[in-house]
């Protein structure tokens, strides 16, 4: 049997017990990683290549900070904060922390900020007993539009500002983040007209939580303090890493070994505790995905694929870019996108050596339809598994069809607007 065939096979019936959840998904993601190397359709070392370790450090990195500050209780006062200023209106609520994601998931990274919003969101859901599945959605799906508007704000944005190097930080600022609000905006309305009659809670409710003192919430102010300096350093060491010539990860592990150097260094059970912590099961599923999708670029499928579909627009500009970016959105909702705009960036770069004069619009179409596809399904980006994890070990189920059901046709709507603003800005 080729060994395109098996990957294809192996990927296909991977996916489908990922949407049945039939089994946990991390056992599905590494077991179809370990057939493909058994099968010999990559080697070990093939696979090991593939595993982008710079998302694996970023996630281990954030989730170390983030458990240590968790304990100084500086997110039940951010939970307590946004709900008094928006008098504890759960609807008012959801469209608060949404906005908030965006602007953090455009100043950071989404991946960033979602590791950081999650717990707000659990701790002010219970306070007014309201659902969290909601906000989380909510969440994940304006992390993603949020992340669209920077250079930072999304993996895929910065693959391609690292191989485009006249696409920079204002660049991307310039042509991103206006259609990005625009398209956050509209999916707020709709997601607060899906949700508005499940987010109800009691005037009672409401006067406990407006009587409450969120400056009480902070527990350890020494701490607290310690984090926020490292986070700070942290954050500005995001947003000038490419400058730093660092790594995201590498900024990550840094600011979480020296929050532990400053805080736990000589303390075995609060380093156990705080490693404990880690959403292990997200990391490997990270790991088992990523060798999946490698039979798929090693054999080349996704290549073929997407050449294929280059030679049906007979070099039209208008077809050329609306092609990249609904081949982008489509095959980043269930592929993760990282690999897909790896394969896709040579391929665009080819297209200039071939007389296509301007590829602007080809690059801006491939970062909305990467970016903004990613939220069509529950493994479309990392900030999406994330934010499932972290819902699992709390005690909510987020199924893959109750997010697909909602998310999908947003993602939809977001790569139709995207379509009109590419053509009108850049091809009319």
């Amino acid at each position: 049997m080729e060994k395109s065939l098996i990957a294809v096979i192996v990927f296909l019936v991977a996916y489908a017990l990922i949407i049945s959840e039939k089994i946990h998904r991390t056992v599905t993601a590494l077991g179809g990683a370990v057939l493909l190397i058994l099968f010999q359709v990559i080697s070990q070392e093939t696979a090991f290549h593939h595993i982008d370790f710079n998302t694996i450090g970023l996630l281990i990195g954030m989730m170390i900070m983030v458990s240590i500050v968790s304990q100084t209780g500086l997110f039940n006062y951010l939970a307590i904060w946004a709900a008094k200023k928006v008098n504890a209106d759960p609807v008012k609520l959801l469209v608060s922390l949404a906005i908030l994601t965006a602007v953090s998931s455009a100043l950071l990274d989404n991946v960033t900020t979602v590791l950081l919003m999650t717990p707000v969101i659990f701790s002010i859901t219970a306070q007014l007993k309201v659902t969290p599945i909601p906000y989380l959605i909510t969440e994940i799906i304006a992390s993603n539009i949020g992340g669209t508007a920077t250079l930072i704000g999304d993996p895929p944005n910065i693959m391609i500002g690292s191989a485009v190097k006249e696409l920079t930080f204002a660049a991307f600022v310039n042509n991103l983040a206006l259609i990005s609000c625009f398209i956050l905006i509209i999916t707020l309305g709709i997601l607060v007209l899906i949700y508005r009659n499940r987010l109800k809670t009691t005037e009672e409710l409401k006067a406990k939580v407006m009587e409450l003192d969120e400056k009480k919430q902070l527990q350890d102010i020494p701490l607290l303090k310690k984090s926020l300096f490292v986070l700070s350093i942290t954050i500005g060491a995001f947003c000038f890493h490419q400058v730093l010539h660092l790594e995201s990860a590498t900024v990550a592990l840094s600011g979480a070994v020296l929050l532990l150097v400053m805080t736990y260094a000589q303390s075995e059970h609060e380093l156990e505790r705080i490693f404990h912590k880690i959403e292990w099961l997200t990391i490997f599923f990270f790991v088992g995905l990523f060798i999946l999708v490698s039979g798929l670029v090693e054999t080349g499928i996704i290549s073929v694929l997407a050449q294929d579909l280059m030679k049906l627009t007979a070099g039209n500009s208008v077809a050329t870019a609306m092609v990249i970016l609904w081949l982008s959105a489509i095959a980043s909702a269930f592929v993760d996108n990282i690999p897909f705009v790896a394969t896709m960036i040579p391929l665009i770069k080819e297209m200039g050596t071939m007389g296509v004069a301007n590829l602007e619009p080809l690059w801006w179409s491939l970062a909305l339809g990467a970016c903004l596809g990613g939220n069509g399904t529950l493994i479309g980006a990392s900030a999406n598994v994330i934010v499932v994890g972290l819902a699992a070990q709390n005690g909510h189920s987020i199924s893959f069809m109750k997010y697909f059901k909602v998310a999908f046709p947003l993602m939809i709507l977001s790569i139709v607007i995207s379509s009109i603003y590419i053509y009108l800005r850049y091809l009319g």
